[in-house]
């Protein structure tokens, strides 16, 4: 059993996906408490940080702190109104979906701060989470996708997308370039729609992708390491609707089916592990993530969707439990990502800050 650490667990988050956050949260939690001491920190929707009692997150209250960008202070959360010592991890585990904390704008106070964090980097997360780049990245890598558009908020774009639902095909998908968890994404079936589609995902963020649409089974992939990465087993998803969307994901009442192993061939699932690898990478990620695919039913082959660099961490989310059937337990899980932070920081540590000719 490793050693037991101090684990400040950041959640919550100002995004659309915070109350995720608090599910995601909850299940970490419960997972490390037994072996290690778990400071829960929520981050509320105005961005202020709350340090927690724990072990046990809570969706309010907390003592007020901050994190300062600078490297000798070792990490520690002070206390806002004394600038007092309150906390002094020695990991930090951000479970932070969406805009403010996937997207490399808290890894980069992590790093600024000179700590070890659960994770990818900033370039890997900021790709990550932005679906534009992301794409540009797999595209460069020869990842094959489906075809898609950029739409940003700018009256000549919203003009010229007016073209799409004939260029692309119907159904088309319109989601906000930089959100997860099915946030506002919408599937549009006759062009008329296709304005408020845009008008919902532009709300949450400055540009939309608009995706071709395929009829594909939908296909997951978790991922874990640094400079080696491994692919766990796929899963399949099998929507109780149109397609996995929020409410499909996160609702009491949903009726969706998981596959875990997915009912593949073993080429099949050596491709898909394969493609997960070749994602991870693509991005440069590190520590750990979820690739999701679509596999076309009629001809078989396999499209990445795109790569979530904090995927859900809920008693029913995917990661854990494609981890699960590959023989790596929750349990186990957890403590190796805390050594996959560690062990990237120690490398980073390392590297020269001087020039030295």
């Amino acid at each position: 059993m490793p050693a037991p650490v101090e684990i400040a667990l950041l959640f919550g988050g100002r995004s659309g996906e915070h109350e995720v956050s608090l599910r995601s949260a909850a299940s970490v939690a419960a997972g490390l408490a037994p072996r290690h001491r778990v400071r829960p920190v929520l981050i509320d929707h105005e961005g202020r940080w709350f340090l927690q009692p724990g072990p046990e997150p809570q969706p309010t209250g907390g003592e007020a702190v901050f994190l300062a960008g600078v490297p000798t202070d070792e990490g520690r959360l002070r206390r806002l109104h004394d600038a007092a010592s309150a906390l002094r991890p020695d990991v930090y585990f951000p479970v932070l979906h969406g805009p403010y904390g996937e997207d490399g704008t808290i890894q980069g106070l992590l790093e600024l701060a000179g700590v070890p964090y659960v994770g990818s980097g900033v370039a890997a997360s900021a790709a990550g989470m932005d679906k534009e780049m992301m794409r540009g990245l797999f595209a460069a890598a020869g990842i094959p996708q489906t075809a898609y558009r950029v739409v940003r908020d700018r009256p000549a774009e919203r003009e010229a997308a007016r073209v799409l639902p004939a260029e692309l095909g119907l159904p088309i998908f319109v989601k906000p370039a930089n959100m997860g968890s099915s946030v506002a994404v919408s599937k549009v079936k006759r062009a008329q729609d296709l304005d408020a589609a845009l008008d919902l995902a532009l709300a949450y963020d400055r540009k939309a992708v608009v995706e071709a649409g395929v009829d594909a089974r939908e296909i997951e992939v978790s991922v874990a390491g640094n400079e080696e990465p491994e692919a766990s087993l796929p899963g399949e998803i099998v929507p109780d609707r149109e397609f996995y969307d929020y409410d499909s994901k996160y609702s009491s009442q949903s009726r969706t089916e998981l596959k875990i192993p997915a009912p593949l061939t073993e080429a099949q699932v050596a491709e898909v592990r394969a493609l997960g690898v070749r994602a991870f990478r693509a991005v440069d990620a590190c520590g750990y993530a979820r690739v999701d695919l679509l596999m076309d039913r009629g001809s078989g082959r396999f499209f990445v969707n795109e790569i979530n660099t904090i995927p859900g961490f809920t008693s029913i989310s995917m990661f854990p439990k494609m981890w699960e059937a590959s023989g790596l337990p929750f349990a186990s899980l957890l403590d190796r990502l805390l050594e996959l932070a560690r062990e990237r920081h120690a490398r980073r540590a390392r590297l020269r800050t001087r020039y030295q000719p």
